[in-house]
């Protein structure tokens, strides 16, 4: 066996760049998703995971210029799937949305978004960079 591959825990790493229009959001789900069942995910975790690919891309599209691109990164490993949707705007922090604290009325749509996300995934990050951008990354581990 290659040593390298031995040092390597994943099993596959997929990258994907779709543009910043909702017309390719089902894209972006239906990649994950294939992803997804390569482990032993529950259709029900794949679904969570498709919903939360899904308000990733949104907030992302509603954040983006015009031209702006998203990348996203599924790597599975043995017992959970990592996530990381990225694009180059610089516009949402919103890392003060728990998903234990609730949703309160009167909060803006994106803001439910990542409630929503962090209600469905296991792990939920955010990188704001002046450069490169945003990332959230979301962690899904095999219950």
């Amino acid at each position: 066996m290659n040593p390298a591959l031995a040092a390597d825990p994943s099993f596959g790493k997929i990258e994907l760049r779709i543009p910043a229009k909702a017309e390719w959001v089902a894209v972006a789900r239906l990649a994950v998703a294939a992803v997804a069942s390569r482990i032993h995910f529950s259709v029900d975790e794949i679904e969570d995971i498709k919903l939360a690919i899904a308000e990733a891309c949104t907030n992302c599209i509603g954040h983006g210029g015009e031209g702006n691109q998203i990348e996203i990164t599924s790597e599975i490993f043995s017992d959970e799937m990592r996530i990381s949707v990225r694009d180059r705007s610089l516009g949402h922090k919103l890392e003060s949305v728990e998903k234990d604290t609730g949703f309160a009325e009167g909060k803006r749509t994106e803001e439910l978004g990542v409630f929503l996300i962090r209600a469905l995934m296991d792990e939920v990050t955010y990188d704001v960079d002046a450069r490169a951008g945003t990332e959230l990354t979301m962690i899904k581990r095999v219950s």
